[in-house]
């Protein structure tokens, strides 16, 4: 049988018009019998610091007074060799030339860099789970579309590597939460902000722990934090 990795993806600043400049697709994954161990870890980590299970971990959150609880979740994501994150940096939205291209807007070069961000991911003898956060009411169409341009761009025809593609809420999934903080860290950084003490604390524990800037494409093989940063040449097409 081949093995089941459950895939938690999430993405910031990917609105066409929201007037940020850099934008960042990600993904956090595990195996699947690993997925609830890994969950309730997380939850306890949570009720270490004072906070019940259920509350629901952010990048929007992180404040002074929670640094403490956000840096062991992040220890936490180093320590694990189940756990992996993929990300990918589109630096400059204001760069991208959809018009150019023939039948290219916003939406299908969306999918396309999606499947760009996971294709690191995949493995032809491994099978998929994949989960997005829900963020809009377009998000049934989006999930189906995606499902179809990750599996054909797999030659995945029967959905036997990419077995299921679904939306669900990230207040209840541990994983998709921590997928929300990798993700917001790297955006952050990428968007040259520096407001905030506790996030750059937090930037900081994951720039020491993977050994990486998180502003510059890592070896494609590896796998515990991978980073892929698109060149303008490449926003393009």
């Amino acid at each position: 049988m081949s093995e089941i990795f459950n895939i938690y993806c999430d993405e910031s600043c990917h609105l066409e018009n929201d007037h940020q400049k850099a934008m960042v697709l990600g993904a956090i994954w595990c195996p699947l019998d690993k997925t609830r161990e890994i969950a309730v870890r997380l939850r306890e980590i949570k009720q270490k610091h004072g906070l019940p299970p259920g509350f629901e971990v952010k990048w929007t959150k992180v404040s002074p007074s929670k640094t403490a609880l956000y840096l062991d979740l992040i220890d936490y994501f180093f320590d694990d060799d189940d756990l992996h994150f993929r990300a990918l940096i589109v630096p400059d939205k204001s760069k991208l030339q959809h018009g150019a291209f023939l039948g290219q807007d916003h939406d299908t070069w969306y999918y396309k860099i999606y499947f760009d961000m996971l294709k690191a991911v995949f493995q032809p003898d491994a099978r998929y789970r994949v989960y997005l956060d829900i963020k809009d009411t377009r998000g049934a169409e989006k999930a189906r579309k995606l499902h179809e341009v990750l599996c054909n761009n797999m030659y995945d025809f029967s959905r036997e590597v990419i077995e299921r593609l679904q939306l669900v809420h990230s207040h209840e999934i541990e994983q998709l939460q921590l997928a929300d903080l990798l993700i917001g860290a790297v955006s952050y950084l990428n968007r040259g902000l520096e407001g905030s003490e506790g996030k750059l604390a937090l930037i900081r524990r994951i720039q020491k722990r993977s050994g990486y800037s998180l502003t510059r494409t890592t070896l494609l093989r590896e796998n515990k934090v991978n980073i892929f940063r698109w060149q303008a040449a490449e926003l393009q097409g």
